[in-house]
């Protein structure tokens, strides 16, 4: 069973939807104990770093997933739900991340506006499970104006949006997509399969 977790923010229902359409058993989810026992975890989100790390402590469920990740249950991180993988942001200088990963996230540079709303490409910088089947330049629908610069080897494909940035990263059994999947038509729905197929 896939959790998708509820930490107050994030398209829930478009991703347990997606999942529905792919036939892969979800559901969402909000407490320890619930994380604990799922196979496999998803927390996605929108909307702003402090408040959702703040609702992920507040519930007790930041630790769990911590430990779920630790214990080699993939996990699947979409657009905030990425970026709380990371030590810290910009967005909210006082407030930690999950700090699985070394890096920050920063806004978005350049001369572009924001927040990002909309389709833009990908471009791929090394062999990638998560992205199986997926075309070099595919385009995927982004919303964001925070992004992630990792300090070590895990970006798998970056998005070019006022300077490139993280659009994919991975680590062993866990994985982050700055990009919405659940609103990314054929594409999107096919990196959630890789993810579900990955978890087999």
């Amino acid at each position: 069973m896939i959790a998708i977790v509820d930490c107050g923010i994030g398209n829930l229902s478009s991703v347990k939807n997606a999942f529905d359409y792919l036939k892969a058993e979800s559901m969402i989810v909000g407490t320890p104990d619930a994380i604990l026992d799922a196979e496999r975890i998803v927390l996605p989100g929108v909307g702003a770093f402090g408040f959702m790390m703040q609702n992920l402590r507040e519930k007790g469920i930041a630790e769990p997933i911590r430990n779920s990740i630790a214990s080699g249950k993939p996990f699947l991180g979409i657009c905030l739900g990425m970026q709380a993988l990371f030590e810290r942001s910009e967005e909210a200088p006082r407030v930690k991340g999950l700090n699985l990963l070394k890096g920050s996230v920063r806004r978005i540079p350049g001369r572009v506006r924001l927040p990002q709303m909309g389709w833009n490409s990908i471009s791929m910088t090394r062999a990638s499970a998560l992205l199986k089947g997926i075309r070099n330049g595919e385009r995927f629908y982004f919303a964001n104006s925070y992004a992630c610069f990792p300090e070590e080897d895990v970006i798998t494909a970056v998005c070019d949006y006022g300077g490139e940035f993280a659009a994919v990263v991975e680590k062993g059994n866990f994985f982050g997509v700055q990009f919405h999947p659940e609103k990314s038509g054929e594409a999107g729905l096919r990196v959630l399969k890789n993810f579900v197929e990955l978890c087999r």
